[in-house]
C-alpha cells in the first residue's frame, strides 16, 4: 500500500512501526457548532482509511480529539447564556449523531482539551526548561519559532510567509516575530484552570502534541487531517513535539482537499455555508457519506443539488443489486451440490483486485468505486438476469457486502418509511391477497410500495423488488 505523504510530498510504501499494530491520530472537531460538510470530509476519508488497515489485517489504534475550550466556544456561550461546558456538550454530542449518520466507526480514544489539562501543562513546563517556550509580561506562554531550525518542513512555509490575525497566531507585543501560543491567561469571565504561570487555559496547538504523546506515544504511524490544517496546525504540532521529545512527531502525514459548494470555496462570509445536517435531512447521511468517497480524499470535491442527486442514485445501484441478490437467494432452492462455474467466479474476482489496487494507491476511492461498479454490472448481466444457482448468487452477495464494508456501506440503517421490515411485511400482505385472488387489495399495496419507491418484478418463480434508481 502506498500513502502519499505531505512531509516528503510523494507516494511511499506504508510500512508500520510496529508489525501488525497501526497507530493513527486524527484532527477532531472544535464543539462549538454543528459540523460542516468540509468537517465530514476527513471523518469519512479516514474512517475509510481505518476501515482498510482492518480489512489489511492491522491492528489499528485510532485517536480523534475534541476541542471543548476555545474562543469560538466562550463566544457561543455567551451568545447563548449558558456555560462553556454546556456548549461542547451539546454540540459534540450533535457530533456523535452526525458521526453515527454517517456510519464512521468510533474512535478507540476520544480526549478532550478539558481532560488533558495536567498533561499539557507538564508539556509546556517541559518545553520551558528545554528553552523552546518563554513567558511573556502579560504571563503568557509561547513556543519560539527560532529555536526549532526545522519550521516550516511539513507545509514547506517560511517564517516570511506566516501571517498575523488567526486564532493561531495571536498578535501581541510582548512577543516575537510570529511565535505562537502555549497558555493563554484568562480574560475576566473566562474559564480557566491553575498553572505554575496563572490562571488560564492551553492554546489551540499544543492539545494535540499533548494527547499523541498521552495515548500513542512521541511518534506515531499517522497524523491526518483537512488540509486547511496543514499550516499552521501540524507544523506546530511537529515544533513542539519534535522539541520536546528529540524525535519524529510521525512518518506519514495525510491531508484531504476542500469541499466547494457550487464550484466556490465554502465559507460562511459568502454565504454558501452548509450543515451535514441539513445537507443528511434533505439528501440522507449515506449520500452525504458517498459524495466524500466519490473523488480522490486529496482533490477538491464539489457540493450542488445535482451533484447529490448523481450520488444518490450511484447509491441505489448498489443497494438495488445487494437487494436483488437477497431476494434471489430467498427464492432459490437450497442445493448444497450447487458450485459456482469457476470462469464466472474468476471473471467477478477481477474486479476486486481492481479495487485493492486502488486502494493501495493512495486509497483511491474514486476508483476503487469504478471497479465495484463494474462489479455489479457484470453481477446484474451475468448472475442475476441469468437461472443462477444458490451458491453463485450467495458467492456475489458476500463479494459486494466485503467491498462496500470497507467503504462503510455496509448495513445501513434505513429511514423508518424505507425500511426492509417494512416492505417485506407488505410484499407478504401482497402475495396472500393474491392467494385470496383479492387484487384490489393486491394494487393497493401495490400503489403503496411504488409511493416507497419499490419495484415489484413478477416472475414465474415468484416476485423481485428492488428500489427505483
Amino acid at each position: 500500500m502506498k500513502l502519499y505523504n505531505t512531509l516528503t510530498r510523494k507516494k511511499e510504501i506504508f510500512k508500520p512501526i510496529n508489525k501488525n499494530k497501526v497507530k493513527i491520530y486524527s484532527c477532531g472537531p472544535t464543539v462549538y457548532n454543528y459540523i460542516h460538510l468540509g468537517n465530514a470530509r476527513p471523518v469519512c476519508v479516514f474512517d475509510v482509511l481505518r476501515r482498510y488497515l482492518e480489512y489489511c489485517g492491522f491492528s489499528v489504534l485510532f485517536v480523534q480529539n475534541f476541542t471543548d475550550i476555545d474562543d469560538k466556544i466562550i463566544k457561543e456561550s455567551k451568545k447563548m447564556n449558558i456555560s462553556v461546558k454546556e456548549v461542547s456538550d451539546l454540540y459534540r454530542k450533535e457530533y456523535e449523531k452526525d458521526a453515527k449518520g454517517l456510519l464512521v466507526k468510533k474512535a478507540d480514544i476520544h480526549p478532550t482539551a478539558t481532560a488533558e489539562i495536567k498533561n499539557i501543562i507538564i508539556f509546556i513546563s517541559e518545553l520551558i526548561n528545554l528553552g523552546f517556550a518563554y513567558k511573556t509580561d502579560s504571563g503568557d506562554i509561547y513556543f519560539n519559532i527560532n529555536k526549532f531550525s526545522k519550521y516550516g518542513k511539513l507545509s514547506g512555509q517560511s517564517l516570511k510567509d506566516l501571517q498575523l490575525g488567526s486564532r493561531h497566531f495571536l498578535s501581541s507585543s510582548e512577543k516575537i516575530n510570529y511565535d505562537f501560543v502555549l497558555w493563554k491567561i484568562a480574560k475576566e469571565d473566562e474559564p480557566f484552570w491553575d498553572s505554575p504561570w496563572g490562571k488560564g487555559r492551553p492554546g489551540w496547538h499544543i492539545e494535540c502534541s499533548s494527547m499523541i504523546r498521552t495515548y500513542l506515544g512521541t511518534t506515531i504511524d499517522i497524523h491526518c487531517g483537512g488540509q486547511d490544517l496543514c499550516f499552521p496546525h501540524h507544523e506546530n504540532e511537529i515544533a513542539q513535539s519534535e522539541s520536546c521529545n528529540n524525535k519524529k512527531l510521525a512518518n506519514f502525514w495525510l491531508h484531504n482537499g476542500f469541499v466547494n459548494i457550487n464550484n466556490e470555496k465554502m465559507s460562511k462570509s459568502l454565504g454558501n455555508f452548509f450543515t451535514v445536517r441539513d445537507v443528511a435531512n434533505k439528501f440522507g447521511y449515506s449520500v452525504v457519506r458517498y459524495l466524500m468517497l466519490s473523488s480522490h480524499y486529496r482533490t477538491p470535491i464539489n457540493y450542488s443539488e445535482e451533484i447529490m442527486n448523481q450520488c444518490n442514485s450511484a447509491l441505489l445501484r448498489i443497494k438495488n443489486c445487494q437487494e436483488s441478490l437477497i431476494c434471489a437467494i430467498k427464492l432459490s432452492k437450497i442445493d448444497i451440490t450447487n458450485e459456482i462455474d469457476n470462469n464466472l467466479k474468476e471473471d467477478l474476482l477481477k474486479h476486486k483486485i481492481c479495487f485493492i489496487e486502488a486502494m493501495d494507491d493512495d486509497l483511491n476511492t474514486a476508483n476503487a468505486l469504478a471497479a465495484l461498479f463494474n462489479l455489479i454490472r457484470d453481477v446484474n448481466s451475468k448472475v442475476l438476469s441469468k437461472n443462477s444457482n444458490k451458491e453463485t448468487l450467495v458467492f456475489c452477495k458476500d463479494l459486494i457486502c466485503e467491498l462496500t464494508s470497507i467503504l462503510g456501506f455496509l448495513n445501513e440503517e434505513r429511514s423508518k418509511n424505507n425500511s426492509n421490515d417494512e416492505i417485506e411485511y407488505l410484499l407478504f400482505k401482497r402475495e396472500e391477497a393474491r392467494k385470496n385472488k383479492d387484487f384490489k387489495e393486491a394494487d393497493k399495496i401495490r400503489e403503496e410500495l411504488d409511493k416507497k419507491n419499490v419495484i415489484v418484478k413478477d416472475t414465474n418463480k415468484g416476485y423481485f423488488w428492488k428500489f427505483k434508481d
